[in-house]
């Protein structure tokens, strides 16, 4: 039976991909004087933390730490501009707390940004739990987010359930302790849907006709 779902953050429950990849160009541009091209961050920096883009970019020391800096600045600056009510992300919530279904929020993101895109979408109060990159040592793509999020609830990974976009996301919740048959992969948030959720739980789990 399905006892728990783990939500990831960009473009799950927010679609706040294109809000991450724009701050970090900002605060590129002004500390270092170039950007990233968007093919190349969908390729291969879209799902990792920031201090993980700046290695690969090799960006280190003070400069990385302004870079990183400005970059959170910036980020909380767009959400304040452009989050939205998710209305039917509350709907689902909803639903799934009248189910006794315990709900956690997954993420790449740190824990104040996490926050911030949450409240400012009306899902904040949802959560029982919400685990960042500063949770664990290693972020995604490796599973370690997902493994201590089973710990938490103190659940069997038989039960409880993974709801992912990107590659890298879909990595960490497929090496980690969730069945592969529990992760439910959607192209975009607007696929996070009651309806769609429901259908995936009905094919997946023991739900006596949710």
């Amino acid at each position: 039976m399905l006892e728990a779902i783990f939500f990831d953050l960009d473009g799950v429950l927010v679609d706040a991909c294109g809000w991450h990849y724009h701050s970090l160009n900002e605060a590129l541009r002004e500390v270092v004087g170039y950007d990233i091209p968007e093919e190349r961050h969908e390729n291969e920096f879209n799902g990792l933390p920031t201090r993980v883009k700046l290695e690969m970019l090799g960006i280190e020391g003070d400069t990385a730490t302004r870079v990183w800096e400005l970059k959170q600045q910036k980020t909380l600056e767009v959400i304040a501009k452009y989050a939205k009510i998710q209305e039917e992300k509350i709907e689902l919530f909803e639903y799934l707390q009248s189910k006794n279904v315990k709900i956690y929020c997954v993420t790449n993101s740190i824990q104040k940004t996490t926050k911030q895109m949450l409240t400012s979408t009306g899902q904040i109060d949802y959560f029982d739990h919400i685990i960042t990159n500063e949770d664990v040592e290693k972020n995604k793509p490796y599973p370690d987010c997902y493994n201590l999020a089973v710990a938490k609830t103190g659940l069997s990974p038989d039960n409880c359930m993974i709801v992912e976009d990107s590659a890298k996301g879909m990595l960490s919740a497929r090496s980690s302790v969730v069945p592969n048959t529990n992760i439910f992969q959607v192209s975009d948030t607007s696929g996070v849907t009651l309806k769609s959720i429901k259908e995936f739980i009905n094919e997946n789990f023991d739900t006596n006709g949710w």
